[in-house]
């Protein structure tokens, strides 16, 4: 039985790239994706913004303190989306098993593919160069027998990075990256640690399972002692692409302040409808997930009387959601969901009387199509705003 190889996939910069890719004047110069209002967060930027300690989820007034030279740009999640899916298309041509975790992340299961490919170097490789040639894009790939060590290694070395682990050197992969670094350990767990006279993954090896319960609780202390191993967590989805589309964000730091997150529940929908409009389905059901800073993990669903048509409709279920679970402070993951997929053309009886919907979800379709041909559209903060005035 062959032993068991993963890619993570991760595109570079993946928003500020395209806005290069598409602006090549843009090169080089420290971008930032967002609205420049009092209230807004950075959605993301790119890596000449980030030596100035501008990062994702951070106030826009404090980034633009950082850097105020920076070239804020409000963002284009449907060009973004068309360029995700081109990207993946390439990734479902080569793995026989993968899962889309983001619109700029995938995980791949290669195993059993050496043959195919020569190994798994060679299929990496073969993957980077494809990318780039085919989209103009770079990605940064970590190769190893988890998930999560892959997704470690994909952070590596980046952007246009690859990373390989190979099986038994988990561990001293993970004294490389250090207890700072170590994905999904942040500064307040690190300041924990630090005063119990953990300061090294191997101190942090050297603890009982019982003592970092005692410290952290069982979801936190279960994490920390796998992760310190090598292990997966276990934390992946790996729900069937054919019956649901979903995509999370991870945060580091957390997120806390309402508009940053109202501005992640807008972008998630964005991406999951246009992409389930994009593939012509619909959902029946639709959910959020929630990961805290302890790593309890909650999720919330519901399945509305009609079929979900459009974003602006994935939205309002997905704010109400969350704020309908949430137990308030920080937020390490962001989650949301369409579930009980349908085709388009299966219109249920009933849904015919939706026709503010049906008109929204042609406004939407017409968007597609015309983004695809260059024009412009609609930005984000429109739709949030359209959104919140129909949830008062």
């Amino acid at each position: 039985m062959p032993s068991p190889l993963f890619f993570h996939v991760d595109l570079d910069a993946f928003f500020a790239a395209v806005e290069v890719l598409d602006n090549p004047s843009l090169a080089g110069k420290p971008l930032i994706i967002g609205h420049k209002g009092p209230r807004s967060v950075v959605s993301t930027c790119s890596y000449e913004a980030r030596t100035y300690g501008v990062h994702s989820a951070m106030p826009m007034s404090q980034a633009l303190r950082l850097c105020p030279q920076a070239i804020c740009l409000p963002g284009n999640m449907k060009r973004y989306s068309a360029k995700s899916k081109e990207v993946m298309a390439i990734i479902d041509e080569m793995a026989p098993q993968w899962i889309q975790a983001s619109i700029d992340e995938a995980y791949l299961d290669m195993t059993g593919t050496e043959r195919l490919y020569g190994g798994a170097r060679e299929a990496a490789l073969l993957l980077k160069r494809r990318v780039r040639q085919e989209t103009g894009l770079t990605i940064s790939v970590g190769v190893a027998s988890s998930r999560f060590i892959a997704k470690l290694a994909s952070d590596y070395r980046k952007p246009d990075g690859l990373t390989i682990i190979p099986e038994g050197m988990e561990e001293d992969f993970i004294d490389a990256v250090g207890l700072e670094k170590l994905w999904g350990v942040g500064k307040v767990t690190c300041a924990k640690l630090r005063g119990h006279g953990i300061r090294t993954t191997r101190d942090l090896r050297s603890m009982s399972i019982g003592r970092l319960k005692d410290l952290f609780g069982e979801a936190q202390a279960a994490y920390l002692y796998k992760v310190a191993r090598g292990q997966d967590p276990g934390i992946y989805s790996t729900e069937s692409r054919s019956h649901s589309i979903s995509a999370e964000r991870t945060f580091f730091p957390d997120l806390i302040e309402k508009e940053a997150i109202e501005l992640y529940l807008l972008e998630l929908s964005q991406e999951v409808g246009w992409r389930s409009m994009d593939e012509h389905f619909m959902a029946r059901t639709i959910g959020v997930r929630i990961r805290y800073p302890d790593f309890t993990t909650v999720s919330i669903q519901t399945t509305p009387d009609e079929g979900i048509y459009n974003s602006s409709e994935i939205y309002e279920w997905a704010r109400r959601l969350f704020w309908q679970k949430y137990r308030g402070g920080g937020v390490r993951l962001l989650g949301v969901g369409l579930y009980q997929m349908y085709s388009g053309d299966e219109v249920e009886q009933g849904e015919f009387f939706k026709e503010d919907a049906e008109r929204r979800r042609r406004l939407e379709r017409a968007i597609l199509d015309m983004r695809r041909s260059g024009a412009q559209i609609q930005r984000a903060s429109s739709l949030l705003k359209d959104s919140q005035e129909r949830l008062k």
